[in-house]
């Protein structure tokens, strides 16, 4: 069965957490710059091949308009991927720009053979189809791994790039040895970026899946009816708070990884009492983001080498 993200050496050491025993006496904070630096690590073999064959894998972005959030994202990605020796490109368009700007710019990054894989950084201004963007973009060169036909792929557990922030979290689980297999996952949101394939890898079979999940919403009356039963509880809405201490079994897992700003603050889905009843979580800062900046890259070097094979 082909793997659905890179293999990575998952380094557990004392941080790690025998399954069953989650305590909230001293919760297990999930810290996601550990998960990034194992999968970075098992990038970098792989990127030297590449170029040692002469091929340096590329990653672009295509940023539209002036939003402070979206544009430090995208500057976390280009500075990750000159650490790890992968070739940045980035196109900047200004909050003015039209569609058909925006679907012209999609098809020169489409086109730069260059660039293995490349994004179109969520959301775009009011007024832009960000559906019709990305279904512009090349399937082959889609680093979010949210393209209609990759998401397809992930349905049917083909080899191609799975969504970076789903794909971040179930790293997360791994390395932190919080089994899923036969657990209850309940995932709160259903957005097409993060709840629902979420829902769906984790619910798919192999390693760090196999779970029953259930997926639940902002519109759902009294959410803790589902959460309370959860052995791992993700939050992904964009909604401040919304899952609340009373919300969790104690002992169980909680991943935030729905943010939302206040200005310059990140305000994570989960509120911060919950890490007096959770026996494991993810601080507010640091947790499910850098990841989701290595998944990126792992979607990135994959896509390179696909490219190598002729695929």
């Amino acid at each position: 069965m082909p793997c659905l993200a890179c293999p990575v050496s998952h380094d557990l050491g004392s941080s790690s957490i025998p399954e069953d025993t989650l305590s909230t006496m001293n919760p297990l904070f999930l810290e996601g710059q550990p998960v990034a630096d194992a999968v970075l690590a098992g990038l970098r073999p792989r990127i030297a091949a590449l170029k040692t064959a002469g091929l340096t894998p590329g990653l672009g972005t295509l940023l539209v308009g002036d939003d402070p959030a979206s544009a430090s994202y995208v500057r976390r990605k280009h500075a990750a991927s000159a650490a790890l020796g992968v070739a940045s490109f980035h196109r900047a368009l200004p909050q003015s720009a039209t569609q058909a700007e925006v679907l012209r710019a999609v098809r020169e990054l489409n086109e730069d053979e260059r660039i293995h894989a490349y994004l179109v950084q969520h959301p775009l201004p009011n007024g832009l189809d960000f559906a019709g963007a990305l279904s512009a973009v090349d399937p082959r060169k889609d680093a979010d791994g949210l393209h209609p036909v990759n998401l397809g792929k992930l349905v049917l557990q083909q080899d191609g790039p799975v969504p970076c922030t789903p794909a971040g979290i179930r790293e997360l689980l791994l390395h932190y040895r919080i089994q899923t297999e036969g657990r209850e996952v309940v995932v709160v949101g259903r957005g097409p970026t993060l709840g629902r394939p979420l829902a769906l890898l984790l619910s798919l079979k192999g390693r760090g899946a196999d779970a029953a999940v259930t997926v639940v919403h902002s519109g759902v009356p009294d959410l803790s009816r589902y959460t309370r039963r959860a052995d791992i509880v993700v939050a992904a809405v964009g909604r401040p708070g919304i899952v609340t201490r009373e919300m969790v079994r104690p002992g169980a897992a909680v991943v935030s990884g729905g943010i939302s700003w206040a200005g310059k603050r990140l305000l994570p889905d989960v509120a911060e009492d919950v890490a007096e009843v959770a026996g494991a979580i993810t601080p507010r800062l640091g947790g499910v983001g850098p990841t989701t900046v290595a998944m990126l890259l792992a979607n990135t070097v994959a896509a390179a080498e696909r490219q190598q094979r002729g695929g």
